[in-house]
């Protein structure tokens, strides 16, 4: 197993920084990669790799010592080795800042035992951690540059963020309430906050999913061979459940961390110190389990719900951790006779200018890919959806997004395989865990149809269908693939629902899994029943949004059928289409506050429209959400 760099060890000065564990242990694996790498060269550069390697096996940390503690180094030779080690150690510098993997871990119980810690000052200790240790190694690396006379011309440390990937205040993992069977995870201490480093691109050994998460009938979880040292656990507050994953500390695996810590919530340190159970647990990379063993099991006498992903190339990939977890969630919401949607979701804060008419003031993220329905009975006796959101941060694919929406990810991303083509991705964060757990009553549900030309001039939103018409847009799922899984760019396809992991029924209508079925319909039954009355009174609009993102590259679509609709050729619909149903959908929300607004009363002074987009990877979810930002420019450009 590729070591990662775990720093426990605090430093205050360059002397006890050289003098550090940590440090020798990152200079011998440094050496080591470095040394690997040269017995790979050319035959023909035999010889200069020879006496390369023979300069690296001499290089320790005395040395480096030794040069903090000279205040004249002597010219000609010692000097000149002197400065060899310190171009030597300026590699490892920047190999630590791009291409390893660091963890500078605190541990902090008190937030648990005494209670003299909060998560908030946790939060903040951890944050002045990986600052000082950020600028301690910076003021290392300059001293060294000037005690060989190699610090001159202008200064660059602005750019030269030298933290660790992830800094992390832990506490241990026998705080938490696991299930006798489970004990074993309990040797993993739980990450409770977390400062990580962006604006940083991680290379998985995958780039796309291939293989399905589906129900397992056995426990895929051998804890006989579990080493706990080999382990990283983050608890996260997924919709209503608590659920967490394990991520093994190996290269490859490992750097899931902060991309999930970018995507999710924290689980709540009250539910740790009230001993709450979790929910569910993921774990990722399992070096001990079967290729059979990627799925979930639901363990009735622990009433727990385990996914696991094994140790294989092939998913080592963050589709695998995203929608497997996500997969935990819509099992835990079916079973509790929820409805989850693979959906984006926004709240409108809609108000009333008495000359100008309605206008949108905020737009406020409910959910970028996946949120649930829960039918609750008002006071009046008539049963709603309201709808919560998951994810706090956006997985998302850039390969349809404008340069202005990726200029505004900076600084906030963690990307993953940016130099593979498509499906390049980072996840940045979008909205507020407040806003994401929060309930609101559901006013409009669209399906997304990715593929159907739509006339310029005519509205690309059908929200007056009937609801069971409306109900079989969302059963067939018709989408064309944009070939970030294993359906090829420009071929359609159908997921029930829009897959709302796991896909609970084919194609060919083959029900997969029976049982989450079966309930999956007792739940949409009530949701069915409760729309019609709603729709009734206006009070819910369901129907099918096109945004006609991949008609450009549908075959079926002739380019004089595009040249129809108002485009000049295939490439351009994908960046105009999105902008036309942005613009129609803004249309039909201040439509709806009037309405909403004539039945709360004129005294009203502004309504939340909470819109729901249901739809598979691509089909327009997140580019229509950014036109709609830039047409109501609620961002300064």
């Amino acid at each position: 197993m590729e070591q990662i760099l775990e720093i426990r060890e605090g430093c205050n000065t360059p002397e006890q920084l050289i003098k550090s564990l940590p440090f020798s242990r990152f200079l011998k694996s440094y050496k080591k990669e470095f040394i690997e790498n040269l017995d790979h060269r050319d035959v023909r550069r035999k010889n200069e790799a020879i006496h390369k390697v023979d300069f690296i096996r001499g290089v320790c940390a005395r040395d480096f010592l030794k040069l903090l503690e000279n205040s004249e180094i002597e010219a000609g030779n010692p000097l000149e080795r002197a400065r060899n080690l310190v171009r030597f150690l300026d590699g490892a510098f920047h190999h630590f800042r791009s291409s390893s993997y660091s963890r500078l871990v605190r541990l902090q119980n008190d937030v648990v035992s005494t209670g003299v810690e909060t998560p908030d000052s946790v939060k903040d200790k951890v944050t002045e951690k990986a600052t000082s240790l950020s600028d301690l190694i910076l003021e290392t690396r300059r001293t060294l540059l000037r005690k060989v006379d190699m610090e001159h011309g202008v200064r660059r440390s602005h750019g030269l963020d030298a933290s660790p990937n992830v800094t992390a205040g832990e506490i241990s993992g026998h705080y938490f309430n696991l299930p006798a069977d489970y004990v074993a995870l309990s040797h993993v201490p739980l990450t409770i906050a977390a400062d990580i480093r962006t604006g940083v691109d991680y290379s998985t050994p995958s780039n796309k999913r291939a293989e399905p998460f589906y129900e397992l009938d056995h426990n895929p979880l051998d804890l006989n061979q579990f080493n706990s040292e080999d382990w990283v656990s983050v608890p996260l507050q997924v919709g209503a459940w608590l659920i967490v994953a394990y991520l093994h500390k190996s290269r490859g695996s490992v750097e899931m961390e902060p991309g999930l810590l970018n995507l999710f919530p924290f689980a709540h340190i009250e539910d740790i110190k009230q001993n709450r159970r979790p929910d569910g647990i993921f774990i990722f990379s399992d070096p001990n389990a079967k290729s059979d063993d990627i799925g979930y099991y639901w363990d009735e006498e622990s009433e727990l719900l385990v996914g696991l992903v094994p140790d294989r190339d092939e998913l080592k990939y963050f589709g695998y951790c995203k929608k497997p977890i996500l997969t935990l969630h819509n099992v835990l919401a079916i079973r509790k006779g929820e409805l989850p949607l693979h959906c984006g979701c926004t709240r409108y804060i809609v108000r009333f200018d008495e000359e100008q008419g309605p206008y949108i003031a905020e737009m406020l993220i409910k959910a970028d890919d996946m949120g649930r329905i829960e039918m609750e009975k008002g006071s009046d006796d008539t049963v709603r959806p309201i709808f919560f959101g998951t994810e706090t941060g956006a997985f998302a694919c850039l390969d349809g997004f404008s340069e202005h929406a990726k200029l505004l990810m900076i600084g906030r991303e963690v990307g993953y395989n940016k130099d593979t083509g498509s499906n390049a991705r980072q996840i940045v964060p979008v909205t507020e865990d407040t806003e994401v757990m929060s309930g609101n009553p559901l006013d409009v549900l669209l399906y997304m149809n990715n593929f159907e030309l739509v006339e310029h001039g005519t509205s690309a939103i059908n929200a007056a269908m009937s609801v069971d018409e409306a109900i079989e847009h969302f059963r067939l799922g018709e989408r064309v693939a944009a070939g970030s899984t294993h359906t090829h760019r420009g071929a359609k396809e159908s997921s029930y629902w829009a897959n709302p992991f796991p896909l609970l029924r084919d194609e060919t209508e083959t029900v997969l899994h029976p049982d989450l079925y079966t309930q999956f319909l007792k739940n949409e039954a009530l949701f069915i029943s409760s729309a019609k009355t709603l729709v009734e009174r206006k009070e819910l609009y369901l129907g099918v949004a096109f945004s006609q993102l991949m008609a450009g590259v549908y075959s079926e679509n002739s380019d004089a059928d595009l040249q129809r609709c108002g485009y000049n050729d295939r490439d351009e619909v994908e960046q105009l289409a999105p902008a036309r149903l942005a613009e129609d959908i803004i249309d039909l929300i201040k439509e709806i506050a009037l309405e909403k607004r004539e039945l709360a009363g004129e005294h009203c002074s502004e309504v939340s429209i909470t819109v729901a987009l249901v739809g598979d990877s691509r089909t327009g979810k997140s580019e229509t959400a950014e036109k709609m930002e830039g047409i109501l420019g609620l961002q300064l450009v």
